[in-house]
């Protein structure tokens, strides 16, 4: 069921109770975690923190505490699946689940006891109705039971009652078979795409701030959250600049000091400020050339695979008049008068060469005098350290990651950010590579790449987070490299190797790229479809549907069996 009240419902229930916090391991959960985790310390709650990877962690991590935990905090996890007929709880479990998943499972919907969602409704649900997808079968036994009297009536009225009472029988299954299959196109209706809604640490947030306990650095953990769902391409350009507005509010309030103040403020303050700043990754800690060069906008609008690309990027750089020695150096050792209209300038140049909305609505942080980070640049730091291969422990990344979001250990971010250049040069190189070679193929009803075993960096790419964010680079390059109509319009679907040992490959999918997106995609149910039909050996383990694992041998036929349903 849904809390309407968090904190009357949730927090005042939980806050002298021990709770087992269960969190999924990406930024934005990890954002609502560090929220969550302040407020604990506020009050003295006791917690354990258990980073979750998939549902088998899930389970694992249920089992191994149920003892222990009558309430359960799930963030970023529990709410697209069933979590009773997954967990098999005790009764007195209590599981409370904020996640931005969607659609939502519809029995932790209607589960008035064990289930609570914290989920802000005023996203757009879609949730059927109850009568739809629940009969009362008690009431439908007795009825099928109760007209069968054995009484001492003649044997031609006995005949014509059992006559009537078989055909309500009949008429009831008939019903009852019409309902069964309304019912399946409602649900398949309501579960067929798979997409995200508001932000788990803007929720967080918005409970600290009711309870009077919000701070800036809760407030900035927030905007973090937010950031990583436009980074990471989960929600529409619509619903974040509506979440940006909602947080600007709160980043207001909390930052309104007089411009006088701002020459006494401490070495270790911190101001958060709205901007409007340039769709280039992680610029101000690079040089600029390397972030054009590896931006997913500029890459892709300038076609940097190509040498005609990397001559129309020397053509815009001269359009500014931005010497090479500068643009090529560290930003923060580039001229000061260079820098002071570096903004004005790329947007100039950037409208000639059909880059017009090269600026983004976005915030920035002010840590004491000199460290000044964009939410974008905290995304791109906290998810490389979250899927860093050089450690095979994920729990370690996660602690890794999760310490990076405090303003008290700036070394952590900053190796992040080193991670994050390096990943981002992967990428990038990989799209070339791609296209260059011709590797993406029509299968008729979508696109399909595959990353061979050897493809360099390509063990990045058995990762969740870079392999959603090399599909996505990929598919928006392509769009553009492609003279072919129809390819433009179509999905991708984007495999590598994932285990050698075990001889598996991950597997993704991510809907057109169109103007219009809504951000919803198939996939999820699709590979779910297409794995029962040829029996295929695939693992549905990620909280995101459209992300599984797949025996390398049984590839060609899970592929055939997409073709087939998509067609």
């Amino acid at each position: 069921m849904f809390v309407s009240d968090f904190r009357k419902e949730f927090y005042d229930v939980i806050v002298n109770q021990r709770v087992l916090l269960l969190v999924a391991s990406d930024v934005d959960a990890l954002c609502a975690c560090k929220i969550l985790q302040a407020l604990f310390q506020c009050d003295h709650v006791q917690y354990t923190l258990v980073p979750l990877a998939g549902w088998q962690d899930l389970e694992t991590a249920f089992l191994e505490h149920k003892e222990q935990f009558k309430y359960l905090v799930l963030i970023n996890c529990g709410a697209n699946l069933d979590i009773l007929e997954t967990l098999q709880p005790d009764e007195d479990a209590v599981f409370y689940v904020c996640d931005t998943h969607r659609p939502i499972d519809v029995v932790n919907v209607y589960n008035d006891t064990q289930v609570k969602l914290l989920i802000k409704q005023d996203d757009d649900l879609g949730i059927p109705a109850y009568d739809d997808l629940f009969r009362d079968e008690d009431n439908e036994n007795s009825e099928d039971s109760g007209n069968e009297s054995e009484g001492s009536e003649p044997s031609g009225k006995r005949r014509r009652f059992d006559e009537v009472a078989m055909e309500r029988r009949i008429d009831r299954r008939r019903q009852r078979r019409q309902w069964e299959e309304h019912r399946r196109e409602i649900l398949f209706e309501y579960e067929q795409y798979e997409y995200h809604g508001t932000s788990s640490a803007m929720v967080i947030f918005e409970l600290a701030w009711i309870m009077s306990k919000d701070s800036n650095d809760m407030l900035w953990w927030a905007i973090v959250g937010l950031t990583d769902q436009w980074v990471h391409d989960k929600i529409t350009h619509m619903k974040y600049v509506t979440d940006v507005g909602t947080v600007q509010r709160h980043v207001s309030r909390h930052n309104h000091r007089n411009e006088d103040e701002e020459n006494v403020l401490s070495i270790d303050c911190m101001r958060i400020s709205f901007d409007y700043d340039l769709r280039l990754a992680l610029y101000q800690h690079w040089s600029l050339y390397e972030s054009m060069c590896n931006s997913s906008y500029t890459y892709a609008n300038l076609k940097l695979w190509s040498r005609q690309g990397l001559k129309r990027l020397q053509e815009f750089l001269a359009d500014m008049g931005l010497p090479l020695k500068q643009v090529r150096q560290k930003f923060n050792s580039m001229d000061i008068s260079l820098k002071e209209n570096l903004q004005e300038m790329i947007e100039e140049s950037a409208n000639k060469f059909g880059m017009k909305d090269i600026r983004v609505q976005t915030f920035s942080v002010h840590f004491g005098f000199k460290n000044k980070f964009l939410a974008s640049d905290v995304v791109y730091s906290a998810a490389s350290l979250l899927e860093n291969i050089e450690k095979e422990d994920g729990n370690e990344n996660f602690i890794e990651a999760l310490d990076s979001l405090s303003r008290s250990n700036l070394d952590k971010l900053q190796q992040g950010l080193e991670l994050a250049k390096q990943q981002l040069r992967a990428i990038h190189q990989t799209v070339a590579s791609c296209i260059c070679t011709n590797l993406i193929i029509s299968q008729g009803p979508f696109l399909y790449c595959y990353l061979q075993e050897g493809t360099p960096d390509v063990k990045i790419y058995s990762k969740p987070i870079c392999m959603n964010l090399m599909c996505k680079h990929l598919l928006k390059c392509f769009v553009r490299s492609t003279k072919n109509k129809r390819c433009k319009v179509l999905p991708l679907v984007l495999a590598a190797p994932m285990d050698l040992e075990k001889g598996t490959v991950i597997v993704t999918g991510i809907p057109p790229e169109t103007e219009s997106s809504d951000k919803k995609n198939f996939f999820g149910k699709a590979f779910e479809k297409a794995a029962e039909s040829t029996s295929s050996r695939t693992l549905h383990d990620h909280f995101d549907t459209s992300i599984i694992e797949l025996k390398t041998e049984d590839r060609s036929k899970f592929l055939d069996a997409l073709i087939s349903l998509l067609s």
